[in-house]
């Protein structure tokens, strides 16, 4: 890290290959929209010799954009894998988009890495990573993950690298600010008239050596002596935060005794300890010039990656049971071990079909040979999201994706990534295994989607493509979830935002070639007796040969909620025969399905058979069925009929400066809130019962009220009585209906 040279660049054209899983680097890189993820990537390829010139997700030429939609939109939508070869090593560069709506791409990305890089905007103020970036760090710190920072955007007029610093050290050192402290200072050039200085190089603060870009090649040199007192206090401090975690505990004796400590023992213990997770240090980067072959601070980024962070062998592989259900000891990651991998991503291309991104943790997996493919699909919120299946399927090809293009492979070992070809029964989540030995790894959470979309067939011919576009967009999405609702009657697709829902409908166009229509999405109402009431059901039809004859009298009373419908029956003398009966209840039931007030489902009532009459020739089965809807129907006319509404129970995690505003929006959507407690990182948990009708577009408003750095759960609790004029409303809006 700053002491050595440049490496050996991978050759562009060419797929970048591993032989053993301790020359493999996996690091997903995170960060906000705009942070500059893409456009590091781009410079790190440049450097690493993997293209002759960095490309633009603008124009649609990124290395790591393959999805036309990300051209029309021009911000990355998606995961990407980008693999590069330097000094020996190769790293699987892990791409993920910034906006808080494909969060579940970032969930992919982290299941896939090793380490994390996470890439923050000098530009942008502290507010922009108090968020889903900061979020985001809490899961790497709960598992352990490796992470370090890059700095960004030093070419930006209101660039301020030392502030950020300061930042990112509040915002992510928590308890230990210490354990976030810069590797490299960035050097300015002469002022311009406009007063701003452009960054031209770097200066190491373990090893006190100056690399120069201005050039547009690193050239390395000692500094000045202006230039080394500038780093002075700054050294001493990453000296001192770098013994802190040094496993030699004598280290810290020997410092503060005034021993100078030699630089390669302070090398090899910050890469130790990045390794371990308890260090995190900072660097710069800046975009190489149009004719430079190197962007400022590519080399020492490339350096921190193969030095600092772990190999795939320091990583224990997620839990792994058998066909019996119990946990194998698979933790290894040895090429010739038994088989086990992952689906981390799915995607459909239009040539070859759906292509499976999967990362190997046991074993080598080579074209041609049948693997097994079983999965549980991925949780959400505890809860097995889909169905467990099972198939055996040939891989097809091997390949390294690099932009447009697919590098083949004629392997891929423990601890690497590859694409693999027409896995056509693969979902995201799956494990491949032996197919002689299957096997099943632990699922990995996923947000639960929670603003909904209620689609339908634009025509008749997208009707017939509907079903097979939207399993196959669920399949490739495991954040997306799709619902037929009973009740409603409306197709609904579960996104995580806006712009995901975009995404989607994007996709059923272009890609299945389905257009649909976004409708008003509607919840499911119940309607119930307010009161107690009676109703005779009289269905009497002469009309010459066999008639329809049935009496029957019911008496209808409000239940308490969740008790459904009840039917008694307390005919006595055989007023309505006992064959009859069955055929009674079956009526009021059915009436019941269909509502009595405005053609929502009754529930919550107990219904009484008191009498009847029947004809020993003219009754039957159909007519006593008629006359118990009839009856029915009498008896909510009778009286009055709440409609209710579900509510549900709503969890929101916010910070603390926006609590106030959260739950005056709350009360505002007919919300309680029930309870607030403190949470980690001064924020709140609000506890509230809000009902559904009015957070349909929650997600989004949420969002927007607290600058995206709250977030919210919800499930259902019951059903409640509506306010009466609204629910006058929504029965004068069913009778319009035709």
């Amino acid at each position: 890290m700053g002491d050595k040279t440049n490496g050996h660049p991978g050759a562009a054209g060419r797929a970048a290959t591993a032989d053993h899983p301790a020359s493999v680097r996996n690091v997903v890189l995170v960060g906000h929209s705009g942070s500059g993820k893409t456009t590091l990537v781009e410079a790190l390829a440049l450097t690493a010799g993997a293209v002759n010139r960095a490309g633009r997700v603008e124009d649609g030429t990124s290395v790591s954009d393959y999805d036309e939609i990300e051209h029309r939109q021009q911000r990355s939508v998606q995961l990407s894998l980008v693999p590069l070869e330097w000094d020996g090593f190769k790293i699987n560069l892990l791409d993920t988009p910034g906006y808080a709506d494909f969060v579940g791409e970032l969930r992919a990305g982290l299941r896939a890495a090793d380490a994390a890089l996470f890439v923050v905007s000098a530009a942008d103020g502290p507010e922009t990573m108090a968020g889903a970036t900061r979020m985001v760090w809490e899961e790497c710190a709960a598992v352990g993950m490796p992470r370090a920072i890059v700095i960004t955007h030093l070419e930006a007029a209101r660039a301020d690298f030392e502030d950020m610093t300061r930042t990112c050290a509040e915002v992510f050192g928590g308890d230990d600010p210490d354990a976030v402290l810069p590797l490299y200072l960035p050097l300015r050039g002469e002022r311009a008239p406009d007063g701003h200085a452009p960054v031209t190089g770097l200066i190491g603060l373990l090893t006190q050596r100056l690399f120069d870009y201005a050039s547009g090649e690193r050239k390395e040199s000692e500094p000045d002596a202006e230039q080394a007192s500038l780093i002075e206090e700054a050294r001493n401090r990453l000296i001192e935060g770098i013994i802190a975690e040094s496993e030699d505990e004598t280290l810290m004796d020997r410092y503060l005794g005034g021993e100078e400590i030699d630089v390669k023992t302070l090398i090899d213990d910050l890469e130790r300890a990045v390794a371990r997770g308890v260090f995190h240090p900072v660097l710069a980067a800046a975009p190489a010039a149009e004719d430079a072959r190197q962007g400022i601070g590519t080399v020492e980024l490339l350096e921190l990656i193969t030095g600092g962070f772990p190999t795939p062998l320091e990583r224990s592989a997620p839990d792994v049971r058998g066909r019996d259900g119990k946990e194998l000891d698979i933790h290894a990651c040895d090429p010739e071990g038994p088989l086990v991998a992952e689906v981390v991503k799915t995607a459909s291309d239009p040539y070859v079909g759906r292509v499976s991104l999967v990362r190997v943790f046991s074993g080598t997996l080579r074209p041609d040979e049948t693997v097994h493919v079983s999965g549980h699909g991925l949780t959400d919120h505890g809860h097995e999201a889909r169905a467990l299946h099972e198939a055996d399927e040939r891989i097809g090809a091997l390949s390294a994706p690099f932009g447009k293009q697919q590098r083949t492979l004629t392997h891929c070992i423990a601890g690497d990534l590859a694409c693999v070809a027409k896995l056509s029964r693969a979902e995201t989540g799956d494990t491949l295994s032996a197919k002689e030995a299957p096997l099943l790894m632990s699922p990995w959470e996923m947000p639960d989607p929670l603003l909904p979309l209620a689609i339908q067939a634009h025509s008749k011919a997208d009707e017939d493509k509907l079903s097979q576009g939207l399993s196959r967009l669920v399949a490739e999405d495991p954040t997306m979830r799709l619902e037929q609702n009973q009740d409603t009657h409306q197709v609904v697709l579960w996104c995580l935002g806006e712009a995901h829902a975009d995404v989607a409908l994007e996709r059923l166009r272009s890609r299945y070639g389905v257009q649909v229509d976004v409708i008003a999405h509607k919840v499911s109402l119940r309607e119930t007796f307010a009161g107690k009431s009676a109703g005779r059901g009289r269905h009497v039809k002469q009309s010459g040969g066999h008639g329809q004859y049935a009496i029957c009298e019911i008496e209808v009373e409000p239940l308490p909620g969740g008790s459904g419908i009840e039917f008694v029956d307390k005919v006595v003398g055989g007023a309505v025969p006992r064959q009859f009966i069955p055929s009674v209840e079956k009526g009021v039931r059915a009436q019941a399905t269909k509502g009595v007030a405005a053609g929502y489902p009754l529930i919550d009532v107990r219904v009484t058979l008191l009498d009847g009459k029947a004809h020993s020739v003219d009754s039957s089965d159909a007519a006593f069925q008629t006359a118990g809807a009839l009856a029915l129907r009498e008896a909510a006319a009778d009286v009055r009929i709440h409609l209710l509404e579900p509510v549900a129970e709503v969890e929101v995690l916010v910070g603390d400066d926006y609590v106030g505003t959260v739950m005056s929006d709350l009360s505002g959507r007919r919300g309680r809130v029930v309870g607030t407690e403190q949470a980690p990182g001064g924020r709140t948990l609000i506890r509230a019962e809000v009902p559904e009708i009015e957070i349909g577009r929650y997600a989004v408003d949420l969002r927007s009220l607290s600058h995206g750095t709250a977030r919210f759960s919800r499930a259902y609790a019951r059903h409640e009585p509506m306010p009466a004029q609204l629910s006058e409303r929504i029965r004068e809006q069913a009778q319009d209906v035709p």
